[in-house]
């Protein structure tokens, strides 16, 4: 299965929602923290993710943001870094 890599980012102002958010990202995410997290995701599971988290928001007061990254490139994090954890893929360092 093709995977592209995103970045998955959420600004939610009701608590019950924000929970149920979370809950959603982490079936996607291989790594985040807070409310950012980087999913390597198929065509079908950016749909469905999408949806989803549609559906839980309000869409005045609520953002979800998915941005596609290339996962070719040389990204650097800082501070308490992890990889993406994704069973499918192989990290080369």
């Amino acid at each position: 299965m093709n995977r592209d890599l995103y970045l998955a980012a959420y600004d939610i102002t009701e608590p019950d929602r924000l929970h149920r958010s979370l809950e959603v990202l982490k079936d996607y995410a291989g790594g985040g923290q807070d409310s950012v997290f980087e999913c390597y995701l198929s065509d079908a599971e950016r749909r469905e993710l999408v949806s989803r988290m549609e559906s839980l928001m309000d869409p005045i007061t609520d953002r979800f943001f998915i941005i596609p990254l290339d996962a070719r490139g040389i990204y650097k994090a800082l501070g308490c870094a992890q990889e993406p954890q994704d069973l499918a893929v192989y990290y080369v360092g």
